[in-house]
């Protein structure tokens, strides 16, 4: 089968990801924090875990790049063009509307700007421009440990990377519980242990959904990180993650052609951007909205229309252009710095 399907259905899915996202903080998350002046009918308290889905989604995409990448600068450049034109792009957009609405506690200033522009910034203590980068930050370091492990021992690099940390999810949990000791946080956060799990799923569904790739050690690792999940954490969450990697392993397989509608796939389009710009920006819009008296669920979905419309012009003016620059200028240079053939 060809990849363009299960792709665009991957994009899909993570448009759905990114849309629980924003529904969670505009409903629940926003009610927590400022308080909407009533109650939604309809919230969503669980929306959060599109996150999950997003660290799912990511383990598989980036293990089907390191396979496709025959140099690890290649891989560099992949994800750096991907990432960082469109997170320059929504720091500007949040520090600039967050600071022209108003949004009591959470606008910075300009040094914590600068530093966000590295997307690192929460390693050095730096507040985030937006509180959602903290998750920009984990895809980083899964990216640096996937490459690092394929780099020096391919699949079962990884793969044994992956279930070390499994391992070391379950040493950390019962230091906890059975001693009451807790263990270096310096080593679950470097090491990524609280979403690990999510990472090992989807990097077995891309390594199992393509007929003849699989072995039954990436069975094993699927299986761990749901126990894992389960033992560590929760046994409903545990039963969602079995879940997630159905529905992940049967758009990796091309299976749900509903996924292909085109409302869903330009929402898979933007959901990069529409999770880069939607909290602090949409926050600000909702508190102005509601105190001029806007009904709460119409100031909700004007403020969905908002994000949606920013995410729109973001990608289309900013991410793409910038991240084919980016790639083209990089395979230029390696065309000219490439030495001719001696003739003969």
């Amino acid at each position: 089968m060809s990849s363009a399907p299960r792709l665009a259905q991957l994009d899909a899915l993570r448009g759905i990801a990114a849309l629980a996202v924003v529904l969670f903080h505009y409903t629940t998350r926003y009610d927590q924090l400022f308080g909407h002046a009533q109650a939604p009918v309809v919230s969503f308290p669980y929306g959060y875990l599109g996150v999950n889905l997003f660290f799912m989604i990511s383990g598989f995409v980036i293990f089907m790049t390191l396979e496709r990448t025959a140099r690890p600068m290649n891989f560099v450049v992949s994800r750096f063009s991907r990432l960082y034109p469109a997170y320059w792009g929504a720091i500007l957009l949040t520090f600039a509307l967050t600071h022209a609405i108003g949004l009591p506690g959470k606008t910075v200033g300009w040094d914590v700007l600068l530093v966000n522009v590295t997307m690192v910034q929460g390693f050095f203590g730096v507040a985030h421009v937006d509180g959602v980068y903290w998750t920009l930050e984990v895809e980083l370091l899964f990216y640096g440990w996937a490459l690092l492990s394929f780099r020096f021992g391919g699949a079962a690099g990884l793969r044994n990377f992956l279930f070390a940390c499994l391992a070391l999810r379950l040493v950390y949990a019962a230091a906890k519980t059975f001693w009451g000791v807790d263990l270096p946080w310096v080593g679950q956060r470097w090491l990524l242990l609280p979403y690990i799990c999510w990472f090992a799923l989807g990097v077995t569904v891309y390594r199992l959904s393509r007929r003849g790739a699989g072995s039954a050690w990436d069975w094993a690792l699927a299986a761990a990180a749901i126990l894992v999940i389960g033992l560590v954490e929760d046994w409903g969450l545990a039963a969602l993650a079995a879940v997630f990697y159905a529905v992940l392993f049967g758009a990796a397989r091309g299976r749900w052609i509903w996924l292909e509608h085109r409302v869903l796939l330009w929402l898979g389009a933007i959901s990069y951007t529409l999770y880069l710009l939607h909290e602090n920006i949409g926050w600000s819009v909702l508190r102005r909205l509601e105190s001029w008296g806007v009904e709460v669920h119409l100031a909700i979905a004007l403020t969905m229309a908002l994000s949606m419309a920013l995410a729109h012009g973001l990608t289309t003016l900013v991410e793409q252009p910038g991240m084919r620059w980016i790639r083209d200028r990089y395979r230029a240079r390696r065309q000219t710095s490439t030495p001719a053939p001696a003739g003969g």
